[in-house]
């Protein structure tokens, strides 16, 4: 990473409890849509009581029709921010749903600031200190059954830590995993992940993700959660090309 590069919107960090409030009660302000989304996708300033900072809004009205899933991915990346939080992992950045955002009813996520030509391909194999999360973010996307983990969506923040962004196209039933960390595929899966995978399907399924997730996509998760943890490996690397994402980045 260049010294010179500017990251983008610099501001201090924010705890989640605050950034939960300020993502759901604070003025928003559409700025413009964000460049290169499938899905309209809008950035705006938040300000509550002070404090102001940029979220990533994407409104169900600007959601593409997809075949295999219905209209609502909002709640997905909602879910994914809750999902992520019981799992203890602080890798997905507090999203709230908002229906009194500008084009209505949408998710608001809090923007990370953070390095743009760093991503997952570019960070792998230069720096050890994040192999950790890596490992992290590719178990949750066996839970979640992501279908989109593009090398763009894992973001290096100004905090010095990982972020995993965009999960509208998660969740399903049927699993439809589309990934490019397969960098793990067949390793042991560290003690610590598994014991976390373990609770998290012990204690079933929050009301705060019930709330978001129909039952046949929730008992679906479970089901890839506790398989996981019993299994104690990341799954082998998937030979038909299938199970990449396209573009990569």
């Amino acid at each position: 990473m260049s010294e010179s590069e500017s990251p983008f919107f610099a501001r201090e960090p924010i705890g989640v409890p605050r950034a939960l409030t300020l993502l759901a009660d604070g003025e928003l302000e559409l700025v413009g849509r964000m460049p290169y989304s499938s899905n309209a996708t809008f950035l705006v300033n938040i300000s509550d009581a002070g404090l102001k900072a940029q979220g990533i809004y994407k409104p169900r009205k600007g959601e593409r029709p997809l075949w295999d899933f219905p209209s609502g991915l909002y709640r997905r990346e909602v879910a994914a921010f809750h999902v992520a939080q019981e799992l203890g992992w602080d890798i997905v950045p507090p999203t709230v749903v908002r229906e009194d955002a500008p084009l209505e009813t949408g998710a608001i996520q809090l923007f990370m600031p953070h390095y743009f030509s760093e991503h997952y391909f570019t960070l792998y194999q230069t720096d050890e200190n994040h192999d950790s999360t890596f490992r992290q973010i590719c178990a949750f996307d066996l839970v979640i059954n992501n279908t989109d983990r593009k090398s763009g969506h894992c973001i290096l923040g100004t905090d010095g830590r990982i972020w995993a962004i965009d999960h509208g196209v998660a969740f399903h039933h049927q699993f439809k995993l589309r990934t490019v960390l397969w960098d793990f595929a067949s390793e042991p899966l560290p003690e610590k992940l598994r014991a976390d995978l373990q609770s998290f399907a012990d204690r079933g399924v929050s009301s705060a993700v019930a709330d978001l997730l129909n039952p046949l996509e929730q008992d679906a998760m479970l089901t890839r959660t506790k398989a996981l943890a019993q299994s104690g490996t990341f799954p082998k690397e998937d030979s038909s090309g299938h199970r990449w994402p396209w573009p990569l980045i």
